[in-house]
């Protein structure tokens, strides 16, 4: 909390916070409903906590750690487009096939027309492109729900997808490019630069975002807050290298496998090219100016229908992402790519990570903070032997718990007046 006094010139003055002050404010919000993404961080720690005593051999090991980006990479990256959507208070039912046309395009391109990835690929973002204009437009324009548009594009997408690969056929992935997207590994050496210059890339923000609002006259953060954010992604960042850095193969003279997997950098460059624009941007602050209020928001001159067709496109464009990696991590697709449990994961990484149902409530982070709570649970039951109906039972307990929370937490703020 800062305060103001005025100087012997008549001028006010901003009084800088101190780290004391910035926890009891911090302490505050969460006191008044403002929870982000700590319940899920909590349910996290315990969550890993729980496995690892269950299983201290295998969870806790370099390649279960390895296996766990793997195998929960495409439900972040379709959890970060659907936070966009989510944040308008909106819904999108197909991302799941979305992603799996997507992947068939990229597939089909590649495998039966003799296609280069780097013609494919584009190939396969721009169908999500286009996909989330469709979806946009008939919400935006027409009037349509979206929870009814989406469900009708997800029926539609799986006869899309059957189309596309003639009826059933299972198309492998021969390139070698897509297919170390999601299974190959930077090298040592690499994983610690790209490590290090990460850290270095963090910490100019923060000092440089200190010092653009210092310049204005704006509250800054305290010194020993920002430290202690650096620190803190530091800790992360370095432990999680050390780890991945370890030889984790099973007969190391046959296969060497070591360093950080190639979709951490992928999901963390996506994190934060998306984090810069809900944050530091003019287009961001629209996005939860709608989500908030969309007459109020339209009575600003703010261009709703435009803002809403466009997180259906990004939506989609992520979900495109998705079922690229989804393809990379098969080497094929088939006529379940999307479907079982994708969408369903996806939308839970979203809501667990803290990002309301309700709209105008949500950040990045809180994908992928979410998706690697399912992917600890799937990972961690997995290892303890549970079939796949008590993963989804548990799933489904933890899903219901979040949205719990964000009920609990908006009904806190409105009688606290931190809306």
């Amino acid at each position: 909390m800062s305060t103001t006094t005025t100087g012997s010139a008549g001028k006010v003055q901003v009084a800088k916070p101190t780290v004391a002050s910035h926890i009891n404010d911090y302490w505050g919000r969460v006191r008044g409903g403002d929870l982000g993404s700590l319940a899920a961080v909590l349910g996290l720690l315990v969550l890993c906590l729980f496995f690892g005593v269950a299983q201290p051999d295998t969870f806790f090991s370099a390649l279960n750690f390895s296996n766990l980006f793997s195998q929960g990479a495409a439900v972040v990256f379709i959890a970060m487009g659907l936070v966009f959507v989510l944040l308008l208070g909106e819904i999108d039912l197909s991302a799941g096939y979305a992603s799996g046309v997507a992947g068939a395009v990229m597939a089909v391109l590649l495998t039966n027309h003799g296609w280069s990835w780097y013609t494919a690929i584009p190939a396969a973002l721009v169908t999500g492109l286009v996909i989330g204009f469709v979806l946009g437009f008939l919400v935006a324009k027409i009037g349509i729900p979206s929870f009814v548009v989406t469900l009708a594009a997800f029926l539609a997408f799986q006869g899309v997808l059957l189309v596309l690969l003639g009826g059933g056929t299972n198309i492998s992935i021969q390139d070698d490019f897509v297919k170390d997207l999601a299974n190959s590994n930077m090298s040592v050496s690499v994983s610690w630069i790209v490590a290090i210059l990460g850290i270095a890339g963090f910490a100019a923000t923060q000092f440089i975002r200190v010092r653009s609002r210092a310049s204005r006259g704006l509250v800054t953060d305290p010194l020993g807050i920002v430290l202690g954010r650096i620190v803190g992604v530091a800790l992360v960042v370095l432990i999680a290298t050390a780890i991945l850095s370890q030889e984790r193969a099973i007969n190391p003279a046959i296969n060497s496998l070591k360093g950080v997997p190639v979709v951490v950098p992928i999901l963390a460059v996506a994190a934060i090219i998306w984090t810069f624009v809900l944050s530091r941007t003019t287009y961001g602050r629209h996005v939860y100016a709608v989500g908030g209020n969309a007459e109020a928001a339209r009575r600003a001159g703010i261009p709703v229908d435009r803002i809403r067709i466009s997180v259906f496109v990004i939506g989609s464009f992520m979900a495109a992402i998705g079922g690229i990696i989804a393809a990379s991590r098969q080497s094929s697709v088939d006529p379940r790519s999307g479907g079982s449990n994708v969408l369903l994961y996806a939308v839970a990484a979203a809501v667990i990570g803290g990002t309301s149902l309700f709209g105008g409530k949500g950040r990045i982070i809180d994908a992928v903070i979410g998706g690697t709570v399912i992917a600890v649970i799937d990972n961690g039951m997995g290892l303890m032997g549970f079939s796949s109906g008590q993963k989804f039972m548990f799933t489904g307990v933890v899903l219901l718990l979040a949205a719990g929370v964000d009920a609990l937490s908006r009904r806190r703020a409105a009688a606290t007046g931190n809306r």
